[in-house]
C-alpha cells in the first residue's frame, strides 16, 4: 500500500536515514582497531612473516620503540587478533601470529595495500604535472 500523505511520506523518510556516530558506526569500530601509526603496519610485518619474534618486528618496522611495539602488540592481542607464544627457555622467546579472527583481516589488509598503491601513483602524476 501506497503512503499518500505528507506525514506518511516524511516518516519513512525518517526511518531511512543512517545515524553515523562513533558508537554505531561499523568502520569507526574497525579503526579504533587498526588505527594508529602502528597496529597495520604489525598485523602486516606479522601476517607475512609468521611466526614473528619480537626482535625481528623491532629490526623490520622502521622507527618504532621497543616500549612502543610492546605496547602495540599488547593492545592487538587483547583486541584478539594476535597470540603471543611464550617459550619457557633461556633467553626467552615469544612469537607472536596471527589469530584465526585476526586472519580475516586479510583481504582488508590487500584491499588496503593497493589501494595505497593507487593513491601513491595518483599523488606522483599529480606532482609531475
Amino acid at each position: 500500500m501506497k503512503n499518500n500523505t505528507i506525514i506518511d511520506n516524511q516518516r519513512i523518510n525518517i526511518e531511512k536515514k543512517i545515524v553515523f556516530d562513533e558508537k554505531s558506526c561499523p568502520v569507526t569500530a574497525t579503526m579504533q582497531v587498526l588505527g594508529g601509526k602502528w597496529k597495520a603496519i604489525l598485523i602486516n610485518a606479522i601476517y607475512h612473516t609468521s611466526p614473528a619474534r619480537f626482535g625481528e618486528l623491532k629490526r623490520s618496522v622502521k622507527r618504532i620503540t621497543q616500549s612502543m611495539l610492546t605496547k602495540q602488540l599488547r593492545e592487538l592481542e587483547d583486541d584478539g587478533l594476535i597470540r603471543r607464544k611464550i617459550y619457557a627457555e633461556i633467553p626467552p622467546k615469544v612469537e607472536y601470529t596471527l589469530t584465526e579472527f585476526g586472519l580475516t583481516l586479510s583481504p582488508i589488509m590487500q584491499s588496503l595495500a593497493e589501494w595505497g598503491k593507487q593513491y601513491r601513483l595518483n599523488s606522483e602524476r599529480k606532482k609531475k604535472k
